[in-house]
């Protein structure tokens, strides 16, 4: 198929560019930007005046609850969320039932995803067998499997002696591992912030050490191993600035942020509304404005949805019994370009987060995230300034909780182009 895009804000990160030009696509991949190559006839066009034209969005964190849980959410509703979102790659967790832990599971759920021809998904496989943390996974056929990365997502290891294992089994590869920073024994039984307002309303708290001291082991580790870690959904200043100190060292580690953890904090979460428990928990606003700053100095490589789907039954219940998880799939866009307007964040910087950094973490055998000539043709045009309310039947997700619920918002995906073809369009 032929496409072209025409009269469009064309951003860029990759490149650094923003400027009005026309795309133009065959065969998948962008053939030209600007003029039309000789003899070039599109199938189709479409208009792209007042809107941006970005490269598709890269989500480091989804979701999507397939197999085992599709009570839940179901990889088509998912991954039609996904489009709705403009979001063109996607990774998921490999905290599914069964656990993402054997090749044939991987290669059932790439096939799945290829059957729908939708997003793009990159799995990442677990870590350990069953995601006990006791036996390590055949990290090596996994990867060839499909996984671009292994992890444990909230699954903790308690043997610090597995973990160092399965990071120099992981570097020998050239493997990244998956982290979410969370000391277990500290965490337990916790579902809020610790500090007054948890305090005050009789909630367990989980306290900014427990991020801390698991960073200071996964660092240590990455030190003696040389193994290349991801850290995911940092949520503390405290924490942040120890991962600061890592990148200055030069030690191999990235790291992203919720992307819901750039606007709301524990205050939030008012009269115990279970519409706000997630995890890590919202924390302060000193904690709120370190990541932001985090951001803006590049301690932080990407923002991400952490897409995670949740059933009515396990959702309305109170606070502290409430499933933690939000939608987020939808809202990414939207919630990123919140943060930039607040912070004064050029649209080239907000995006980058979204694309370039995202990319870079799932690493060379994902596509996308740039607009080049000879680039694929994933895309995500998007109105900056389309107001909408956000409310379940707005939704494509099969999961319609989120803290948003009622909230108006800015800016939407009206065409959402994957691989040359029109994959969504509003």
């Amino acid at each position: 198929m032929r496409l072209s895009v025409l009269k469009g804000r064309v951003v860029d990160p990759a490149s650094a560019s923003d400027r009005s030009a026309d795309l133009h696509v065959a065969d998948g991949r962008i053939v030209a930007i600007g003029a039309a190559p000789p003899g070039f006839r599109a199938d189709r066009t479409l208009d792209a005046s007042g809107l941006v034209v970005a490269p598709g969005l890269v989500d480091l964190a989804a979701r999507l609850r397939e197999p085992g849980f599709e009570y839940k959410a179901t990889l088509e509703s998912e991954m039609r969320a996904a489009l709705a979102g403009g979001v063109t790659s996607l990774s998921c967790p490999p905290d599914t039932d069964p656990p993402l832990d054997e090749p044939g599971l991987v290669e059932m759920l790439k096939y799945r995803a290829r059957g729908l021809d939708q997003a793009r998904l990159y799995p990442l496989g677990a870590l350990t067998v069953g995601l006990k943390g006791e036996v390590l996974t055949e990290m090596a056929e996994l990867a060839e499997a499909g996984c671009i990365g292994f992890s444990q997502a909230g699954a903790p290891i308690v043997d610090t002696q597995v973990l160092r294992r399965a990071m120099l089994y992981a570097n020998t590869y050239g493997f990244t591992v998956w982290v979410r920073p969370q000391d277990p024994h500290l965490a337990r039984g916790g579902v809020a912030h610790s500090g007054p307002v948890a305090a005050r309303m009789g909630l367990a708290g989980i306290p900014v050490c427990a991020e801390t001291i698991a960073l200071h082991t996964i660092l240590d580790l990455v030190r003696d191993t040389g193994c290349r870690v991801h850290l995911c959904r940092l949520s503390s200043a405290a924490g942040l600035e120890l991962v600061r100190n890592a990148k200055a060292e030069g030690l191999p580690v990235s790291a992203d942020v919720a992307v819901h953890h750039l606007h709301l904090i524990d205050v939030d979460i008012g009269y115990f509304d279970s519409q706000y428990r997630v995890d890590p928990p919202f924390r302060s606003q000193r904690d709120r404005d370190a990541i932001r700053a985090a951001l803006a100095d590049g301690t932080l490589d990407a923002i991400c949805s952490d897409h995670t789907p949740v059933d009515d039954d396990a959702k309305q219940l109170p606070f502290a019994e409430a499933e933690p998880g939000v939608t987020g799939l939808e809202l990414l866009l939207p919630l990123t370009l919140k943060w930039a307007r607040e912070t004064r964040t050029g649209l080239l910087a907000a995006l980058d987060k979204l694309t370039v950094g995202s990319i870079a973490v799932l690493g060379p055998s994902a596509a996308g995230g740039r607009i080049a000539v000879g680039a694929p043709a994933d895309l995500c045009v998007f109105d900056p300034e389309e107001h909408w309310t956000v409310a379940p039947e707005a939704l494509a997700s099969q999961g319609r909780h989120t803290p948003y619920l009622g909230m108006e918002l800015s800016g939407r995906a009206r065409f959402t182009v994957v691989d040359g073809r029109v994959a969504f369009e509003r």
